[in-house]
């Protein structure tokens, strides 16, 4: 016997409620008391209302051991598609954790591999939520090659398409890779964590009693590791803060920047700057407030905020161009640059480099932090991370110098040496091999070695103050052409946003290579 249409047409709507149920009501429940979303409300939450378009939902696995083949649910428990943020077209995908705790399974695995094809063939950006507790332990090795395929990917789009990892929940075990890889993390404080190993096995190995939370949480990550790149308060919070990221972001390595419309005139003075550098060269003062007088509409997006907080990094606009910042922070460790800040700072600059996203540098920093941890921990090998990123780098870079620029440190920072376009500093700009008194130290040793007391310190305040007139300012590298420009501090943002309106066709040729070699 035939079926109507109706029939047909009420089937689907049955399979249609049927997907839209996960693992059923009682686990939809246990999801919302611990403070989290459904995947599908997720999804709904950070697209566009009635945006989102699903690919699979009646995808079923076909394992038949251990009586899988009597547990099985509609979508195989990952939601995957196509939507819009802001208007912005995304494609996603969406773990879910009602069903077997979001194990992960080859139908699982195939449906996200094919939902990341396509953002890789239409150049979408690909968002990945994270919430599961590794892999299908039913399907054995089969769910161990689904991991693997979904890496492949991650790497085929690294640097062709934005990729942005949401973890929501558990992730642990070789499903750490994927995010890892992925440009930025977000992680949700006391509801998600990752980690290699969990608790119970360090605890064998090592012997060390560790929460999951302490191991692996999202303070962890933001605070130590550096993994993650964004702490959010709530799964709301999360949400909201991956949609203002995708504000930043262009579809892909194709898109030429469009420059935005801003009511925040490029003429404005930026007065607040103009006695903003401490006299004192000592003193710190705090790099956050200086971007924040210079960008757009006072809007800055910083990555990474709670890691190696000596240095900035961010987006923002000026004069309607989306940019990436970098800045030394003479807040914490007198803006020096160390390990983690140097990792942090190359990533970020290659990320915005592959984007075609314009970078500015300010610079206040007095060096590379000294010590034996330090150097026992590479810091040559890390600190050739900051400065092979920048002079990979081919997109308009304008660096701004506020303050300090000592040594090598110098070099690193987009000097014009290793490529910057245009660099800019302020009169209160130091240029110098390193600080007056350590110049004077060495070069004056001899001179200063047979005083003591006042005659030492009289004779040692001359030597500094003539050292300072003839090497700690601007003038010295402005007139070899290492800066193209020494500016008011007042002029900042008029300056900046002119220079980025006559670089935004720049384009650089570099000799062809498969890739190059930075020091990993």
């Amino acid at each position: 016997m035939a079926f109507s249409n109706e029939e047909k047409r009420n089937f689907l709507a049955d399979l249609v409620e049927e997907s839209s149920l996960g693992g059923g009501e009682a686990r939809v429940k246990k999801q919302h008391d611990q403070g989290k979303f459904t995947a599908r409300e997720r999804v709904n939450r950070l697209l566009d209302s009635e945006s989102f378009i699903e690919f699979d939902k009646f995808v079923k696995h076909h394992c038949s051991s251990f009586g899988m083949e009597n547990n099985k649910y509609l979508g195989d428990g990952v939601i995957t598609g196509i939507g819009r943020i802001n208007g912005q077209k995304v494609a996603i995908f969406s773990q879910d954790f009602t069903c077997w705790g979001g194990a992960l399974g080859m139908a699982y695995a195939k449906k996200i591999c094919k939902i990341m094809d396509f953002a890789i063939e239409n150049k979408l950006p690909v968002i990945g939520i994270n919430d599961s507790g590794g892999a299908r332990i039913q399907e054995g090795v089969e769910s161990l090659a689904g991991y693997a395929d979904i890496f492949h990917r991650n790497v085929q789009a690294s640097g062709v398409i934005p990729q942005i990892s949401l973890v929501m929940g558990p992730c642990a075990g070789g499903a750490v890779y994927s995010p890892a890889m992925t440009d930025f993390v977000f992680m949700v404080d006391k509801t998600s964590y990752m980690f290699v190993t969990g608790p119970d096995v360090v605890k064998t190995v090592t012997h060390e009693e560790v929460t999951k939370d302490e191991l692996g949480g999202a303070q962890t990550h933001n605070g130590k590791s550096g993994v993650a790149h964004f702490l959010c308060e709530d799964e709301s919070d999360c949400l909201e803060r991956v949609r203002e990221l995708m504000s930043f972001l262009p579809n892909g390595n194709f898109s030429k920047q469009i420059k935005t419309p801003s009511y925040d005139s490029i003429a404005r003075k930026n007065s607040k700057l103009k006695d903003f550098i401490p006299v004192n060269t000592k003193k710190p003062y705090d790099m956050k407030e200086l971007i924040m007088e210079v960008v757009d509409d006072q809007h800055f997006l910083e990555v990474q905020k709670d890691f190696a907080k000596n240095i900035i990094c961010g987006f923002a606009q000026i004069g309607g161009f989306k940019i990436g910042i970098v800045a030394n922070q003479p807040q914490f460790l007198a803006g020096c640059l160390d390990i983690d800040a140097s990792t942090k700072s190359a990533r970020f600059i290659r990320f915005c480099d592959a984007f075609g996203i314009p970078l500015v540098t300010l610079v206040d920093v007095p060096g590379f932090l000294p010590g034996t941890e330090q150097e026992y921990g590479g810091i040559i090998r890390h600190g050739a991370k900051l400065l092979y990123a920048y002079a990979e780098a081919t997109v308009p870079m304008i660096t701004l110098i506020t303050r300090k620029a000592y040594g090598g440190a110098y070099d690193v920072m987009a000097s014009k040496h290793i490529g910057a376009d245009i660099n800019l500093v302020y009169p209160t700009g130091e240029i110098a091999v390193m600080g007056s008194e350590g110049a004077v130290n060495i070069i004056f040793r001899n001179e200063l070695k047979g005083l003591n007391g006042v005659e030492f310190d009289k004779k040692k305040a001359e030597l500094v103050e003539n050292y300072e007139k003839e090497f700690a300012n601007p003038y010295k590298a402005a007139s070899l052409g290492y800066v193209d420009e020494v500016i008011y501090p007042e002029d900042t943002r008029q300056k900046i946003a002119e220079y980025l309106d006559f670089l935004q066709d720049k384009k650089e040729l570099r000799p062809h290579r498969k890739h190059g070699n930075i020091p990993l």
